[in-house]
């Protein structure tokens, strides 16, 4: 069991969301015993993240749902929370040890460094952006600003067809507000999901009452000094909004990674055992570019994820690296999301693929994807079909295969078609 000399100043984990979280409460698990500190710079308790665009702007779930563990159990496990600070400079040595400075004034010495800093929401550069009214949706004082204004407004544009942005609209509209979704691109979802599986979000989504518009170009928010009015796009048509919620994409915090002299390439570049360019920090979650995990990846193949299953498990893989027993990051990638009626499940990484066979199941409102190279299977998005998702995943961790011409049925389970390979 590791243990700490005394005064040791442990580990310092800048970052308390899921990665961060995971991290700490992992280490406990294994028999981590120097003192843990684990720093955000939200003033809030740390939470999860992914009800913010879906159950508590519906008023689902209460904040109190959000938040991952009781002052209890820090206290009982011996973990520093601290709230409300900022890191702006990172004094560390050699050996990993060092001391960081807030932007309050604090000192926090550390044994060693975790940065599970994640990433912030990318900001849209055009004019109108200042307005009042126009927000993002990344963290709790965002989710709680939106959702004060919500009872108040009828008309709602939303800029980004992303998980965010769909999630978001699909609330909205839910909650009985007018709203137009503008996707800058050729499809919805265009990184994470297939053709097929875009075409399907973009007519259920429609059919439900949000007025998709593609290939949008914004030029311009438009409003008076105290309020936004409208998003004027390139044809010249103002699309009216009271509300304008922007979900672009994100950009990985790694500013002070790169102040430490870490490697960083879209992320913080980590092993697979999530220790950074340096052999003794750790990085995890949105943040960290890893080595794809995916079993069967190619060589030199590198990813960063935004998903919670990944921040969980790359969390737990750098907590056997702070206690010695390392072991290497390899899964099968997955991602979810809850957009009103429909829960797309996503197993494995689709890019690459050569054939798609679609299930669909109208009565049933179930719609899968399956995604082949070659002979195997790779990946699925699976909507409203757990039972798709669960097979696919396994078949993906085991090397099984599901042959695709019997697949192409939905009324045959695809679990009892799955074959080990011999």
């Amino acid at each position: 069991m590791p243990t700490g000399p005394e005064g040791s100043a442990g580990l310092l984990i800048i970052g308390s969301s899921q990665a961060g979280v995971q991290l700490a409460v992992s280490l406990r698990a294994l028999g981590y015993e120097p003192p843990i500190t684990l720093l955000g710079d939200e003033n809030h308790r740390p939470y999860q993240r992914p009800a913010l665009s879906k159950e508590f702007l519906q008023g689902a779930i209460t904040k109190e749902s959000l938040i991952y563990r009781t002052q209890e159990y820090w206290d009982e496990h011996r973990i520093r929370v601290v709230r409300n600070e900022r890191i702006i400079r990172i004094d560390k040595r050699d050996d990993g040890s060092g001391v960081a400075h807030s932007m309050s004034g604090a000192e926090i010495a550390f044994d060693r460094l975790a940065l599970t800093v994640g990433a912030r929401a990318r900001r849209l550069l055009v004019e109108g952006v200042d307005l009042p009214g126009v927000l993002y949706l990344r963290n709790a004082d965002d989710a709680l600003e939106l959702k004060a204004r919500v009872p108040m407004i009828k008309d709602v544009v939303v800029i980004g067809g992303g998980f965010i942005g769909i999630e978001a609209a699909a609330s909205l509209n839910k909650m009985g507000r007018t709203v137009t979704l503008l996707e800058a691109g050729p499809r919805l979802v265009g990184r994470a999901v297939g053709a097929e599986t875009s075409s399907y979000l973009l007519d259920h989504h429609r059919q439900h009452g949000i007025d998709v518009v593609l290939d949008a170009d914004v030029r311009r928010i438009v409003g008076s000094g105290d309020r936004v009015a409208g998003v004027e796009l390139a044809d010249g048509r103002v699309v009216p909004a009271e509300l304008v919620l922007i979900g672009v994409g994100v950009i990985p915090n790694t500013e002070l990674a790169e102040s430490i002299g870490l490697e960083c390439d879209n992320g913080i570049r980590v092993d697979a055992h999530a220790l950074a360019s340096d052999g003794v920090t750790v990085a995890v979650g949105d943040v960290a570019n890893l080595p794809n995990p995916v079993p069967g990846a190619p060589e030199g193949d590198r990813i960063r994820f935004e998903s919670v299953n990944n921040a969980v498990e790359q969390a737990k893989v750098a907590a056997y690296a702070i206690v010695g027993r390392p072991e290497e990051y390899a899964g099968v990638p997955w991602f979810w999301s809850n957009q009103a009626d429909l829960k797309l499940q996503i197993a494995g990484l689709s890019a690459g693929h050569d054939l798609t066979v679609v299930r669909q199941d109208e009565a049933k409102g179930k719609y899968s994807v399956l995604y082949y190279r070659g002979d195997a299977i790779i990946a699925a998005d699976c909507v409203n079909a757990p039972l798709d998702f669960m097979a696919v995943k396994a078949a993906i961790a085991s090397g099984a295969a599901i042959p695709p011409g019997e697949a192409a049925d939905p009324a045959v389970q695809l679990k009892s078609i799955s074959r080990n390979p011999s």
